[in-house]
């Protein structure tokens, strides 16, 4: 998909977060063993008809972000910490009774593998029909119709045969609108989709992507989308969270974080994304090393190890946790003590063609 892909303007869309996430920590705590923190104070919301990107590498803690969320990460071994809310109904602590409750009715979640998530021994009509009667009370008459709808709505052919089949009789787009079609079943405020076109051909994620996208415009969806797809990002989100081991370090409008990326790790996320101007043979830009490199933030930047621009303030207590978000011009958020600069862009020019300086590639 082309990163310069524009997303259409929701006409339900509103200011008034429907999810607040505030300071949310996941430890997971192993006998014998340090803690290790995947989620470390992470704060976002979003809005009606609003989508928001969380981008990261694998292992920045997006996925156990979406868990917590969700209230499906086990209750033995880990510690959660901060605040969860949804509607201004707080989630985290909540009892088994309620997050059961609101799956599926007020949120739902679309996960990455389809194959995995939906049950091999179970009808795919039977998978959509148990979430309309237990969460809208349809009878088995109703609610086989209404799956149908749901189905053909999420764009399976020949939906009332689909039902009768099993997921390993579907292909793997077809599996994955069924996962849609059940997040859709009882109209949620909220729908978080976790790398939802990851096994996907292209044509198959651009068919999933606009479904999504409609989705969002149709009926205001507050829609979370976690991926590692810079592309994906450019053609669906409106505002994007960049994570690296745990935190968010940039924050940032779509327009503005593909034009002038300031954390180094964006713009090496950007530089290693193919393009389709680039010359013949030109080669990829790749981020060194691996996320796995990552230190502790109470030791520093976690990035530093990695970043081209790092320098000795880096590898300090200050530059790790104790540095907040801080403000880097209208709607911008940056934790960086050397972010990527640029040169000022000739009067009537647009900063969409400028070069960062300091990137070191």
């Amino acid at each position: 998909m082309s990163i310069e892909a524009m997303p259409p303007e929701s006409g339900l869309r509103t200011d008034v977060p429907v999810l607040e996430v505030e300071d949310l920590s996941v430890t997971f705590v192993r006998r014998g063993e340090q803690p290790t923190r995947a989620v470390d104070e992470v704060s976002f919301s979003v809005a009606a008809g609003e989508t928001i990107g969380l981008v990261g590498e694998s292992g920045c803690g997006k996925s156990v972000t979406s868990l917590a969320v969700m209230g499906l990460l086990p209750r033995r071994g880990v510690q959660v910490g901060g605040s969860v809310r949804l509607g201004g109904t707080e989630l985290l602590g909540a009892s088994d009774r309620t997050l059961r409750r609101l799956r599926g009715s007020e949120m739902a979640m679309v996960f990455q593998d389809p194959l995995s998530s939906l049950n091999p021994t179970v009808p795919i009509g039977t998978q959509v029909t148990e979430v309309l009667a237990e969460h809208r009370g349809l009878g088995k008459k109703e609610a086989t119709a209404e799956a149908a709808e749901l189905l053909d709505r999420v764009g399976i052919p020949d939906p009332t045969r689909r039902l009768k089949e099993y997921p390993h009789q579907l292909s793997g787009g077809m599996r994955q609108r069924a996962l849609i079609a059940m997040a859709l079943a009882c109209s949620p405020r909220l729908l978080i989709a976790d790398e939802p076109t990851t096994a996907l051909d292209v044509t198959i994620q651009a068919q999933i992507l606009e479904l999504l996208r409609e989705l969002v415009v149709d009926t205001g969806t507050a829609l979370v989308m976690i991926t590692h797809d810079l592309g994906v990002v450019a053609g669906l989100c409106d505002r994007v969270h960049v994570m690296y081991a745990g935190k968010v370090i940039e924050t940032a409008d779509r327009h503005d974080l593909f034009a002038r990326p300031r954390q180094p790790y964006t713009g090496g996320l950007l530089a290693s994304v193919p393009r389709l101007d680039a010359g013949r043979g030109v080669p990829l830009t790749p981020i060194r090393g691996s996320a796995r490199d990552a230190i502790p933030w109470a030791e520093g930047c976690a990035f530093a190890p990695r970043c081209d621009n790092a320098q000795d303030d880096c590898l300090t207590e200050v530059a790790g946790s104790t540095v907040p978000l801080e403000y880097d011009g209208p709607g911008r958020e940056l934790r960086c003590r050397h972010p990527l600069t640029y040169p000022p862009s000739p009067t009537g020019a647009t900063s969409s063609g400028s070069t960062a300086s300091g990137a070191g590639r």
